[in-house]
Formats: structure tokens, sequence, C-alpha cells
């Protein structure tokens, strides 16, 4: 069985066109699987780190599109997925009637439904499906994957997609892969934000913060963020899983998309705030547990180990 799967992969090509931070590990996995990709990306080296796994270089977007019948975008924002899909040399120009756009950036939701309108007047499909987990969930292959889409399209890709996460979950139509992206986004900023406020309490009070991590962690309080992040700044380690900058394009998806349906966000706006307060000091290249130096500037404490 295992061998007529690897088979059955060994046929289908898929394309990929973003092969930063996440999309070369993501890339990596399909290989692993027994994927054949035709892999695109302006960053030639990175190129020639995933060819070198056994990838086939396309010239364009327009030329993977081409050669697959699922294409894979990862890429920074919406500007960029627009340019790749619907500019010049790109996929829509490409692609053959009845292949599959896989989006898995994460995007404001209002243009995936764009551009997924533009697909269909070509007979392709589209699934949004962008991913938590960072860098090291990249790597081992156990993303979370929210997807936006038509259910049979879904089923389509649905082992693709498990190749690269351990999650991989329909949340509606077209647009609420990424309309659940950015509610994960605003819960993991605001937590990142709760966190560094209550450190920093404890540690200007005199109580050493390892002891309050270690006390609370295990509580209501306790989260999958804290354990990932309070280790980390107590390390002063603000080496990037994911960037303030891209939390900043994240949460501005989210306030626009509040605005265009009507909910105030108002605590998404106040950490806004604090992240771009953070990037005009020069830390948008930090990892957003960062966040927890605005606190420590404002209070002239350092909470460390």
């Amino acid at each position: 069985m295992l061998k007529h799967t690897t088979r059955r992969h060994k046929n289908m090509k898929i394309g990929f066109i973003g092969l930063g931070i996440m999309g070369k590990p993501m890339s990596k996995n399909l290989l692993k699987a027994g994927y054949d990709l035709v892999v695109y990306d302006i960053n030639k080296e990175a190129v020639a780190e995933v060819t070198a796994a056994g990838a086939k270089e396309g010239r364009s977007a327009k030329d993977v599109a081409g050669q697959c019948e699922y294409i894979i975008t990862m890429l920074p924002n919406s500007p960029h997925v627009k340019a790749v899909v619907l500019g010049e040399n790109g996929v829509l120009e490409g692609a053959k009637p009845g292949s599959i756009l896989i989006d898995m950036s994460s995007i404001a939701p209002m243009v995936s439904k764009e551009i997924a309108a533009k697909l269909a007047e070509k007979g392709m499909e589209m699934l949004d499906a962008p991913v938590s987990g960072g860098e090291p969930k990249a790597i081992d292959g156990t993303l979370s994957i929210m997807v936006g889409g038509k259910k049979e399209v879904f089923d389509k890709c649905y082992d693709i997609l498990s190749k690269m996460g351990a999650s991989v979950v329909l949340c509606g139509e077209i647009g609420a892969g990424n309309i659940t992206k950015l509610a994960n986004q605003i819960i993991v900023a605001l937590n990142i934000a709760a966190m560094s406020e209550a450190l920093v309490l404890g540690t200007k009070a005199g109580v050493d913060p390892e002891a309050i991590y270690k006390a609370i962690r295990g509580g209501l309080a306790g989260s999958t963020v804290l354990d990932a992040k309070a280790p980390m700044v107590m390390k002063g380690n603000f080496k990037p899983g994911f960037r303030i900058d891209l939390h900043i394009k994240d949460l501005a998806n989210a306030i626009e998309t509040g605005r265009e349906v009507g909910v105030p966000l108002m605590l998404t706006s106040q950490v806004m705030e604090i992240l771009q307060a953070l990037k005009v000091d020069g830390k948008g290249q930090h990892d957003h547990g960062g966040i927890i130096q605005f606190y420590e500037k404002l209070a002239k404490v350092e909470v460390r180990k």
C-alpha cells in the first residue's frame, strides 16, 4: 500500500511558489512524502536548496502553474499573492482549467475571495489555507492548517496538506481559512501581551519570573503561548520564530476585516500600537515574544532568569 501511494505521489506534480522561512521546510516535507515538486522563488539560494533536495526549478509562476495540477503559494501578504497569481507571468496565465491553487499565505480574507473569483472565470478552484505553528512546526510537518473553500476541493487536497500539518481543518467557504488565522493571531498577540504585563509586574515587585511561570502554567492561565514564549523571554532570546513585522501585517488585516464586517477590535488595536512602537524602536525583526520589551522599557526592569 505504501509503495502504491508513493507511485501515485510521483505522478502528481505540485507547484510550490514562495520558499521563505515557512515555505522552504514545507516544500521539503512534500518531497519527503514522495511528491514531484516544481518550485519558484526570487531567492535563488532558497531555490537551490530545495532543488538539491529533489525539486525541479520553474522559470516563473506562469511556468510552474503550466506544469502542475496543484499550485501552492506561500507568500508574505495580499499584494504579493495578487501579483504572483493575477499579475504578469503569474499563475493565472499559465494554469490549466481544473487546476487548484492552494494559497497558504496569511492574507486579507476579502483578497482571497477576489482571487478565487478571478480563478473561477478560468475554471480553476482555490483553497485559502493559512498555517499556524511557526518555523519549528513547518520543519517537523506539524503545522495547524486552517482551510477555506469547497468541501470537494478540500477532500482532493487533504493528503497534500496533511504532509505539512498535524491538524488540517475545513473552516468554511473561501476566505474562512484566513478569517480563522486572523482569530488565531489576535489570541496569540493578546496572550503574549498579557504574559508580558504579568511577568514585568512580578519582576518589578521582586518575585522571580521563573517561579511565577512555573506556578501558573499548570492552572487556567497556562497556554501553549505561555510555554513557548516565557522561557524565551527569560533568556532574553528574541530570535524570530515569527517576526513582529509579520504580526503587524496580520493584525492590520484583522482590523481591516473587523471594519468591513462591523466588529470593534479594541484589544487588538491596543496591541497593534505596542507592536508599532517596537517597530519604530528598531525591533520589527524580533520575535513577537519581544512584545515584553515594550513593558520592560516603560517599567525600567528586565524579565530574566
